[in-house]
């Protein structure tokens, strides 16, 4: 097994395929905030010390090209994984989880992609727009970025997103599946990318988003995902909180929790480059 290689922080300012709702581009300094709060520690759940800088970094915020946003996106996690880190991505809304995997399936094995919603984002375009937050995932499997595609609390599908859940083989674990006790199966010799939607959680858990869809999964649920995990983890995202209407700050706890957890998880089962990156300390 090959030494763990730290994750590190970077924040995608980015909302501008939003629906709706604009606010999340605000959100990766709410959740930094969470996460260096002396309201808790940087203890994970596993006994895990994010505070030690070869488990966590914080390589700063992409800056986005309003020309090229894909572009700016693709290029700043390219920057990361060549400083040979696991990436974490604070949105920013989903459409950011397209370029991302982009740069990410460059480096890596295979992905099988964990996802977490209330949305299968599987649009082939919406309100014209084919790289709206409500088509991520079409693009990522129409290029064959993801050899799977695997989606965890799902409770708003349209006829036209089951047809494309159809076309590109996505396993929806919706919330009446949940209910009923199915999980995911993915194995120790996949590599998982991992999408985290806080809508994917109930609103009384995280009130904090854009678009927010009762009869969801728990904070609890999600960290048993997480932890839960026996493949390698490479690289994830955590999008769509919406500070603009989070006023308690709990949505932004949600994500820095997650966050931590995360950066465990990247630890306790250490991810393989396909290409293995030049050894280049992380410029914020």
């Amino acid at each position: 097994m090959s030494l763990p290689t730290p994750a590190a922080i970077l924040g995608v300012p980015y909302d501008a395929s939003s629906s709706f709702r604009r606010g999340p581009a605000r959100a990766p300094a709410t959740i930094r905030a969470a996460l260096l709060s002396p309201a808790g520690n940087s203890w994970t759940e596993t006994l895990v010390d994010i505070s030690d800088a070869s488990v966590l970094t914080d390589a700063g915020d992409i800056e986005i090209d309003p020309a090229d946003p894909r572009g700016s996106i693709t290029n700043g996690v390219e920057r990361v994984i060549v400083a040979n880190v696991h990436p974490i991505l604070l949105g920013g809304d989903h459409s950011i989880t397209y370029p991302i995997v982009r740069a990410v399936r460059k480096a890596s094995p295979p992905l099988t992609i964990v996802h977490v919603d209330a949305h299968t984002d599987l649009y082939d375009e919406f309100e014209g727009d084919r790289f709206s937050h409500a088509c991520p995932f079409a693009r990522i499997m129409e290029e064959g970025l993801a050899a799977r595609l695997v989606q965890i609390g799902i409770r708003t599908l349209t006829r036209h997103q089951r047809e494309q859940a159809d076309r590109f083989g996505a396993e929806i674990i919706d919330m009446r599946a949940w209910s009923r006790g199915a999980r995911p199966d993915v194995s120790s010799d996949e590599t998982v990318y991992l999408s985290i939607d806080l809508d994917g959680l109930d609103p009384a858990f995280a009130p904090g988003v854009s678009h927010p869809e009762p009869g969801g999964l728990t904070v609890r649920e999600v960290l048993t995902i997480i932890q839960s995990l026996e493949a390698p983890m490479t690289a994830a995202d955590i999008v769509e909180c919406n500070p603009d209407v989070d006023p308690t700050g709990i949505t932004s706890q949600v994500a820095a929790k997650f966050l931590k957890e995360i950066a465990a998880a990247m630890q306790t089962i250490p991810a393989r480059w396909l290409n293995p990156p030049s050894d280049r300390s992380v410029q914020a």
